[in-house]
């Protein structure tokens, strides 16, 4: 999952009738020439692009037959542009979706079950948490490119200069690490996130989620989530512990104060890897420090997986299904994910894809050792939406503006209403 600052459009339209989607036949008579497919990627236009577009100049020069009409679509409109193409039957024949999209788009139709297809020939090579986490009833509707999870990162030479030689285990020993940070250099040992997303993690360590999903029950406001978020709400208050920024631009400030060595620790994820080495802090790139979320009170360590899968249109019609499955192969290969990985910093997703040249970037040899703690997420389509009224009432808690009762009893009924099916 990407946050952050969203990528600019490099979309100059998005014609759905366009002869390169998948509800037109134009092109599916390879005799007449090759077939024409769009694909709809959502990385990073700056950053991660070029490196997508040159791997689409491969494929196609290997391939004759196959022609990709390259889409550069802003990730925080895909979701929404998609689900309307695939409606009106115009989408395009592969979406670079996030894995949370995965269920409801399984669940409306849109998305080519893709088991048995060439698309999945090498399933076994895939880390196999990532392919249930393509996974929707039973079927699979997406091959994961790149992965992601959080970590907690930190700033090795202030460990060392405060005498801390390895990463906090738990909470409360990262809140007394931040006291030990605080007194013997200065900084501030820890800035926590109040966007839910972040907060999940604790969640983990008391081994709840806001749901549960099998039962059909609403869980953020159990005993054990109030002790979660009792325990997040405890790091914004005392010695070497930044306080809460409910502002706006709060990722931002987090994030320019720990590459900057202004903060020895905070929760990230491996899609910041090459703005890390930007900061001063890092310019010797073996500073950064990366170990798993500290557990909670439970002993459990655990946080949530994010990243990418390439899915398939199932509105396309055969000859681009056949390209499209052909395509998305050849972007999910060992050899491709290697190529993207040394390029843009982002994580595999299959173990052969980390090569010698791949780990020698510590920040991703760091984040390959944390993946083990990565939960995938239910296969519940309104999953990811939850996390919208805990992004409204998480600020106000941490900013003293509400209680941690009523935020959360407030976060409650609202999940509710997303999933009315649920009991509390």
């Amino acid at each position: 999952m990407r946050r952050g600052i969203a990528a600019t459009a490099l979309v100059a339209s998005f014609a759905l009738a366009a002869t390169a989607c998948g509800g037109d036949d134009s092109g599916s008579d390879n005799s007449s020439g090759p077939v024409t497919i769009t694909w709809w990627d959502t990385s990073n236009a700056t950053n991660e692009a070029p490196t997508y577009q040159a791997l689409v100049k491969q494929f196609e020069a290997a391939n004759k037959d196959v022609k990709v009409k390259y889409v550069n679509v802003p990730f925080d409109q895909a979701q929404n542009k998609f689900d309307t193409a695939a409606g009106a039957s115009g989408a395009p024949d592969v979406l670079r979706s996030e894995v949370g999209w995965t269920p409801a788009f399984a669940k409306k139709g849109f998305f080519l079950p893709l088991d048995g297809t060439e698309a999945l020939k090498d399933q076994a090579k895939f880390k196999s948490n990532l392919i249930e986490q393509a996974k929707y009833e039973g079927k699979t509707y997406g091959v994961p490119i790149v992965t992601d999870t959080l970590a907690l990162v930190y700033n090795k030479a202030l460990f060392a200069k405060a005498g801390i030689a390895e990463a906090p285990k738990t909470w409360d020993d990262l809140k007394t690490a931040a006291a030990t940070i605080k007194a013997k250099t200065g900084v501030d040992g820890y800035w926590g996130s109040t966007q839910a997303y972040y907060a999940q993690s604790f969640l983990y360590g008391e081994g709840t989620d806001t749901v549960d999903a099998d039962a059909k029950k609403i869980t953020v406001n159990s005993p054990a989530a109030q002790k979660a978020y009792g325990t997040w709400l405890g790091l914004f208050d005392g010695k070497g512990l930044h306080k809460a920024d409910t502002t706006a631009d709060a990722y931002a400030h987090i994030q320019d104060a720990f590459v900057n060595g202004k903060v020895a620790a905070i929760v990230q994820g491996p899609w910041e890897i090459t703005n890390f080495y930007k900061g001063s802090a890092f310019t010797d790139k073996n500073n950064l420090g990366i170990a798993t979320v500290p557990a909670g009170s439970a002993g459990k360590a655990g946080a949530p997986t994010g990243g990418h899968n390439l899915s398939v249109y199932a509105g396309s019609d055969k000859a681009h299904q056949a390209a499209a499955l052909k395509f998305v192969n050849f972007m999910t290969s060992a050899t491709s994910q290697a190529a993207i990985a040394q390029k843009n910093s982002t994580l595999p997703t299959r173990d052969d894809a980390y090569t010698a040249a791949v780990k020698a970037d510590p920040g991703i040899a760091g984040y390959q050792t944390v993946l083990s703690a990565a939960q995938p997420r239910p296969a519940l389509p309104e999953y990811s939406s939850l996390w919208g009224p805990l992004d409204t009432e998480l600020p106000k808690i941490a900013g003293g503006k509400e209680t941690l009762d009523k935020g959360l009893s407030a976060a409650e009924l609202a999940i509710a209403k997303l999933v009315p099916d649920f009991s509390k």
